[in-house]
């Protein structure tokens, strides 16, 4: 058995290595790319071999893997050649499918990498999501007056939906798309509100200051993010992690969105849940009130 700190397994490895990564020093971030971008080898390499290829030291190492939470180098190559293999068997895939898209990859290699990372993307959130939470977020935003949501860029996209999907069943729900809007409505709100922040890095300036707003209003607040000790994770009230992979070309825009999109699709079906009988009435009446704007079959008007 691994000697990890509290609970985690070697099914979590990759995660918290991903979640730590923007809390690390340089030399232990190089170390964490290169575990990620390569798994299979890195799990293969002494201590000494794993710093040659960073270009960084043993030392550096060593504090690398004690902050993911191992005490042993030895249990952290087991857990990390454990999780490549499994997540080889269960995808059923190269190992060249970890790689980042390259130059030369063909669109079948561009289809097939994307749709791997993705769906192991919102595998390894379903196995980091704490359910405890999110039970709290949804108990939270069931009793809530009014909930506001708040994002930038591609994580803006992913609280429309969030807002609009409230909206089908009821609830008074506000997605704003600057920072300005944010911050004003963010001062009205009171106890009985939630304010909903999504932002993948958990660092982005204009989400952690809407949230720091609503919450001097006095609002409870729930973080949406990909790393538990970012700014925006440490200032919430409860904090929702995702799981998503990135790199160089699958940055934020196509790494982030489907974890986000996985944990709020929870947070809306938990909150639907609440009241099951009103929210399905409700969810068919907004289903009826665009069918007539579908051309009928046949194309004919």
């Amino acid at each position: 058995m691994s000697a990890v700190t509290g609970h985690q397994s070697s099914r979590t490895v990759l995660v918290r290595i991903r979640s730590a990564l923007p809390s690390l020093r340089a030399s232990e971030q190089a170390i964490a790319t290169a575990v990620l971008a390569e798994p299979a080898l890195a799990a293969t390499l002494s201590i000494g071999g794993l710093a040659e290829k960073c270009g960084t030291s043993t030392t550096s190492v060593v504090r690398f893997y004690k902050k993911i939470g191992y005490q042993g180098y030895s249990d952290f190559r087991m857990d990390l050649a454990r999780e490549t293999t499994r997540e080889q068997a269960v995808a059923n895939v190269a190992l060249e499918m970890y790689e980042d898209i390259a130059k030369t990859d063909s669109l079948q290699d561009v289809v097939s990498k994307i749709a791997f990372n993705e769906t192991m993307s919102i595998a390894d959130t379903a196995e980091a999501l704490d359910v405890d939470r999110l039970s709290d977020a949804v108990s939270a935003l069931s009793g809530a007056r009014r909930i506001d949501i708040f994002g930038v860029g591609a994580s803006a996209w992913v609280g429309q939906d969030l807002q609009q999907k409230f909206h089908r069943i009821g609830l008074t729900a506000h997605s704003w798309q600057d920072a300005h809007s944010a911050g004003t409505s963010a001062a009205l709100l009171g106890p009985d509100c939630v304010f909903v922040a999504i932002s993948h890095s958990g660092s982005t300036l204009d989400t952690v200051d809407a949230m720091r707003i609503a919450s001097e209003a006095g609002a409870r607040t729930v973080a949406v993010t990909n790393h538990s000790d970012s700014p925006l994770a440490r200032a919430a009230d409860i904090v929702l992690t995702t799981a998503a992979r990135e790199s160089p070309f699958r940055s934020g825009a196509l790494g982030s969105r489907m974890a986000q999109m996985m944990v709020i699709d929870c947070l809306f079906v938990g909150v639907a849940q609440q009241s099951y009988d009103s929210s399905i009435e409700a969810l068919r009446k907004t289903y009826l009130a665009v069918q007539g704007r579908k051309v009928p079959q046949g194309g004919q008007p």
